[in-house]
């Protein structure tokens, strides 16, 4: 923990800390006597109507006292050094990873604060005492955690750290707290499948509702992964589904919600339908893929396509799994006079087998589109390729790049299929 406070980065104007004077660049030490480490104190301490802040200003101790009512205070800090990961899990997508990315990809973080601000997942083999009594005191919750068996040698063995304490005993812990938790488990063939998945389901849920939900996703192997984990094939997928769907319907029985979910790559993978909506509850995993496309088809069922003369061609992409459903949106667009067309990226470097958009790079894009962008269109690029704050990719190309080897315009939009129209109709000049 940085003793000396956390910088200020950015105080946004016309709030209660620019009125009061605090600075970019002052470090925060204090709120109402209490030490500020990182974001989470700010967060907590800073609750309150009437606040005293001490900040250091060039070596330098400054007093503000801020009647901040119940505005926000106003200021952006600098980011916590995140604690790093110890384990090494048969499935690691960082060691997964050729040289030459963007450095954010090869970080390997096991941190409560980030599982409890961003919703990073986390194994709980790193917390100390100290730390259960700040998450309890501050009620940091809901936290994100990686489950994948509560059978301890199986767990172990799958994160390879052969000293984790039994997660139950941990989650336990938590529950006793009062803190909410959204768990998951990657599944990998022959190793958590089947009955062990099964047990793993019942015992979390029989802290439910501490343990809120649980997310079971494929094991994500790129052609560089060395370990001998098998992939989710055809047949698992559909072994996973006829298993998860009767303890879905018992659940929602009883308490009125599925608590487990299956990832979307089971149901691609199966060649199955989706389940209907309503299964997915309030979608409290669909960040981690569960959900996301059978939401994506039934808000385009509902938009209402304006008619509109395209006077330009506009060009989209996305990775393989999920270009049928882009398709068929984009065939319905066609019919309107919209100009536009999508096609299926192979993914190069980390291989075929990964048919995520979001892991495609900036060179297949660009090798991808060489065939088929012409000078003039407009590629509307999927903004969950970038992550970082920059209009960059993971292999460090830019959206620039793709505009001066393609001879386009780049623009960088939302998935949601409202954003794609929407940029066509204000923009078609």
């Amino acid at each position: 923990m940085n003793k000396k406070g956390i910088r200020v980065e950015c105080v946004i104007s016309d709030t209660p800390a620019e009125k009061a004077g605090i600075k970019e660049g002052d470090r925060i030490l204090s709120i109402n006597r209490h030490t500020i480490r990182d974001p989470i104190d700010l967060m907590f301490y800073s609750d309150s109507e009437i606040l005293n802040i001490v900040v250091l200003r060039e070596n330098k101790t400054f007093n503000f006292k801020i009647l901040k009512g119940d505005y926000p205070l106003g200021i952006e800090v600098e980011p916590f050094v995140i604690k790093r990961c110890r384990n090494r899990c048969i499935f690691c997508f960082v060691e997964q990873l050729p040289k030459g990315l963007r450095k954010s990809l090869y970080v390997k973080d096991e941190d409560y604060r980030a599982s409890f601000l961003y919703g990073n997942y986390i194994t709980l083999t790193n917390l100390t005492k100290e730390d259960y009594e700040r998450i309890n005191k501050m009620k940091l919750s809901p936290l994100y955690i990686s489950v994948h068996a509560v059978n301890p040698e199986i767990r172990n063995a799958m994160i390879g750290n052969y000293e984790a304490p039994p997660i139950l005993l941990e989650l336990k812990k938590l529950a006793k707290m009062k803190i909410r938790m959204h768990t998951q488990v990657v599944l990998c063939p022959e190793i958590n499948d089947g009955e062990e998945l099964e047990r793993t389901i019942l015992e979390l849920y029989k802290l439910y509702p501490y343990v809120s939900s649980l997310a079971v996703v494929p094991v994500g192997l790129t052609k560089y992964h060395k370990r001998g984990v098998k992939p989710v094939d055809k047949s698992k997928a559909k072994d996973t589904i006829k298993l998860v769907e009767p303890l879905q319907r018992r659940f929602r029985k009883k308490h009125g919600n599925s608590f487990v979910y299956l990832a979307d790559e089971f149901f691609i993978k199966a060649e199955h339908s989706f389940p209907p909506l309503s299964n997915y509850d309030d979608f409290p995993q669909i960040e981690n893929g569960v959900g996301m496309v059978p939401l994506f088809i039934e808000k385009a069922k509902k938009i209402s396509i304006p008619t509109i003369k395209s006077k330009r061609r506009y060009v989209t992409f996305t990775g393989l799994s999920f270009y049928p459903y882009l398709e068929e949106f984009v065939l319905r667009l066609k019919e309107k006079g919209i100009a536009v067309d999508a096609y299926p990226l192979k993914n190069n470097l980390f291989g075929e087998s990964v048919t995520v958009t979001g892991l495609l790079t900036g060179e297949d894009i660009i090798k991808g589109l060489a065939p088929y962008a012409e000078p003039k269109d407009v590629v509307l690029v999927p903004d969950i390729t970038m992550r970082d704050y920059e209009d960059t990719f993971i292999d460090n190309l830019t959206i620039k790049d793709i505009e001066k080897i393609l001879s386009v315009k780049a623009v960088k939009i939302g998935t949601e299929p409202t954003d794609l129209i929407e940029y066509i109709k204000n923009n078609n000049l």
